[in-house]
């Protein structure tokens, strides 16, 4: 099992899709790493040489904050919470913190809608 960063990255998988095991990491940014690293994105991980695996660590830890310093910064949210702050509020309720929080925070509230006539029964039903 190659491991990078620490983290045992999964065999049998495509190095495209196997990247996004480690925290920090999705798809998008594993094609780029990938790209940048001009390794094949269908080569599985177990077919990775060591020198690919070294190349792939290196512009991670050159470019990303993944791992122990990203779920360090996110658990630092809380100190928001705890001075008080409007941004700790919004991390304490889960909603976006950003931005128009009216559309944005459907998802987050679990799509509601809470316009008239949303939810209704469309006419060919009975009542």
């Amino acid at each position: 099992m190659p491991r990078i960063l620490g983290i045992n990255i999964p065999d049998n998988k495509k190095i495209e899709y196997a990247l996004p095991y480690l925290y920090g990491i999705g798809k998008s940014s594993s094609t780029v790493i990938l790209r940048s690293a001009n390794i094949d994105p269908n080569k599985r991980a177990k077919d990775l040489s060591a020198e690919e695996l070294n190349k792939i660590q290196k512009i991670i830890e050159k470019s990303y904050r993944v791992e122990g310093d990203l779920r360090k910064e996110i658990s630092e949210n809380v100190r928001l919470r705890e001075a008080g702050t409007w941004r700790g509020a919004r991390h304490s309720r889960k909603l976006p913190i950003h931005g128009r929080s009216k559309t944005n925070s459907r998802t987050l509230r679990g799509n509601q809608r809470k316009t008239m006539g949303s939810g209704r029964k469309s006419t060919s039903e009975k009542t």
